[in-house]
């Protein structure tokens, strides 16, 4: 940055002008620690389709997929409920914003699964329901695949007549 004015300095960080600066803790402002900058959408590689193999790593690239798009959180939160009667517009803009988020979430994952899967996990309403179905179910069958290898392996008795060939 040559100038100084190509960013705006807020809570003693830079940004590269795209928008509000992030605010830092104060331990990290205090160090001089740059914000970490936000990856564009578009330069992220987007996960292969699942087809039911391989669920840890593509588990992994749709966590980290979802992360860049900000929204990961819908994974693990609830949504949003108003009280009987509540009718204050921010709440009813935020549970909106909520949902709207969610969808796209779900959506994201609906689209990044083989057209097997997709029929069978349409029925999910929220981001959270259909990433812990698919967590419970798939986990489970490599802690199953795991466990008949390890047990093979436990098995496997060498025998001095057998030669082992590397």
């Amino acid at each position: 940055m040559a100038s100084g004015n190509d960013g705006d300095t807020t809570n003693g960080s830079q940004t590269t002008g795209s928008g509000p600066a992030p605010i830092l803790p104060n331990h990290l402002v205090s160090q001089n620690v740059a914000a970490p900058s936000m990856v564009p959408v578009n330069h992220v590689e987007k996960p292969e389709k699942f087809n039911g193999l391989n669920f840890k790593r593509w588990q992994q690239k749709m966590l980290f997929y979802l992360t860049t798009l900000n929204l990961a959180r819908f994974l693990i939160e609830n949504a949003p409920t108003l009280s009987v009667g509540e009718s204050d517009v921010q709440a009813l803009s935020a549970v909106d914003a909520w949902k709207h988020s969610d969808y796209l979430c779900r959506n994201y994952i609906m689209n990044s699964l083989h057209d097997s899967l997709y029929s069978v996990y349409q029925g999910f309403k929220s981001a959270k329901e259909l990433w812990e179905s698919l967590d419970n179910k798939y986990k489970s069958e490599d802690a199953g695949a795991k466990k008949f290898l390890v047990r093979r392996f436990l098995d496997f008795k060498m025998v001095d007549s057998r030669i082992i060939m590397s």
